[in-house]
């Protein structure tokens, strides 16, 4: 197949044929890791400073990860790899030919909110970049660059994307070094105030010591179900279930924990989670310069791959299927430059609030695609079915939505609020056991189990016979 086809391929929602499908382990788990690894890691660390020190911090952020990355490996996983498609075009058999825009809509929140945040830490990072390099002089009116540098990094992007999913690869293998400039910080923070590390106490730490360490927990799940809108427009481009496996797990889920170390430890020494203004004080001005480069580039990985996985999504959209790819990334785009345009600051405020909404969200969405595929169909998919919208077919059910799938994911999401409350972190008694996502998840499961055996007795969604 030539390399005009494969574009054109990528940039479909369509299921990408076997002879499509060319990326294997090495280079999947280096677009996984680049993707991964951005400057959203220094917050997530932030977050769970707040709570932890740095070596029980650590560990919550690794267990946590781990489960938030299996619970999405296990929803969209499987669907994806076996047939080519992207995560929002595998919630059709659980939502129902029309009733997918539910999940849709929640991947575009969530890829323009971490699109956002991603890109103005970009332009916030430049322009201390040109301040080390003697470029610009330290002032306030830098602040007025930001919004110049967004659109900036919006074009670049939209430049590279412009070649599908090739470029989104191409990008990964240039900046994949800066994972190891990443873990060169750690040791430099780490090697020179350890003493002070140790000694750290986090600012807003209960007197209920399981509760800081499920909270920390809780965040790191929270992180990597925050992939699930990512995940399948970069499986699918793999041959086979037996090639993704380890790259998500060690490319996507392991450098969030690892790289989050950075943001944990800067908080705690020296009450900063961005290695742009600490890096200085503990290395000196040639250091500050080598953080600001590597933080100034780490972003574009991570929003080229959100914006590759946003205008996949919107080819679902039957308004939208004959668009041109050009199209489709200027809508994906738009909205990202025009927060960080008149808004700049509004994704830094309330960071560990977005990150408990991504888990009301997500939690119980995975947990009804597990249920469905592993306990409902067993595995048996239509694939023809999630791409008609007609009554009679497969995944059709009332008027194209399957009212199991949206009880449970109400259910699901109330569920997590009652355990956590993702805007005071006010929890309940089993909390703290518990965590939110897993009850969550759980809630949904069980609801949507429930729904759909009179969904599947009234004849409706294609489910085999017992």
């Amino acid at each position: 197949m030539t390399t005009h086809a494969n574009t054109q391929a990528d940039e479909s929602a369509w299921p990408l044929l076997p002879e499509e499908r060319t990326w294997g382990a090495a280079r999947l788990t280096l677009t996984l890791a680049t993707t991964a690894a951005a400057t959203w890691c220094y917050l997530i660390g932030e977050s769970v400073a707040g709570y932890l020190g740095f070596i029980k911090g650590g560990l919550a952020l690794s267990a946590g990860c781990m489960i938030g990355m299996v619970l999405v490996l296990l929803a969209a996983g499987p669907t994806c790899v076996r047939f080519g498609i992207d995560s929002v075009a595998a919630t059709k058999p659980q939502f129902g030919s029309r009733g997918w825009v539910v999940p849709a809509a929640l991947q575009a929140v969530s890829i323009i909110g971490w699109n956002s945040l991603l890109i103005i830490f970009f332009a916030k990072s430049a322009v201390q970049l040109c301040v080390a390099l003697g470029i610009l002089d330290l002032g306030s009116h830098n602040a007025a660059l930001v919004p110049v540098l967004t659109v900036l990094a919006c074009a670049i992007i939209f430049t590279v994307l412009r070649r599908g999913a090739t470029g989104v690869s191409l990008v990964s293998n240039i900046l994949v070094a800066h994972v190891l400039i990443g873990l060169w910080m750690l040791y430099l923070l780490v090697s020179r105030r350890w003493p002070e590390l140790m000694a750290a106490q986090p600012a807003n730490a209960s007197s209920n010591h399981l509760w800081n360490y499920t909270t920390g927990v809780e965040l790191g799940i929270g992180a990597t179900l925050s992939w699930w809108p990512y995940i399948g427009a970069m499986i699918r481009m793999a041959p086979n279930a037996r090639t993704i496996v380890l790259p998500v797990m060690l490319g996507m889920a392991a450098p969030v924990p690892l790289l989050s170390l950075i943001g944990l430890a800067g908080s705690l020494v020296l009450k900063s989670s961005d290695p742009t203004e600490w890096l200085r004080i503990v290395g000196g001005p040639a250091y500050a310069i080598v953080s600001l480069t590597f933080v100034t580039a780490a972003n574009f990985g991570t929003t080229t791959a959100g914006i590759y996985a946003s205008a996949i999504g919107l080819r679902n959209f039957a308004a939208l299927q004959k668009h041109t790819w050009t199209t489709l990334l200027l809508i994906t785009i738009a909205p990202v430059a025009l927060v960080g345009i008149f808004i700049p600051e509004l994704f830094f405020a309330k960071f560990g609030n977005f990150l408990a909404l991504i888990g009301v969200a997500f939690a119980p969405l995975c947990g009804i695609q597990i249920v469905d595929y592993f306990v409902l169909r067993r595995g048996r998919i239509d694939i023809r079915a999630i791409y008609v919208d007609a009554p009679g077919h497969a995944y059709y059910f009332w008027r194209g939505i399957n009212p199991a799938a949206m009880t449970a994911l109400a259910v699901g999401c109330f569920t997590y609020i009652a355990f956590l409350n993702p805007l005071t972190y006010d929890s309940i008694a089993p909390y703290p056991y518990l965590t939110a996502s897993l009850p969550s998840a759980s809630a949904a499961a069980l609801a949507y189990f429930l729904g759909s055996l009179l969904v599947i007795r009234a004849g409706r969604g294609a489910y085999p016979r017992r």
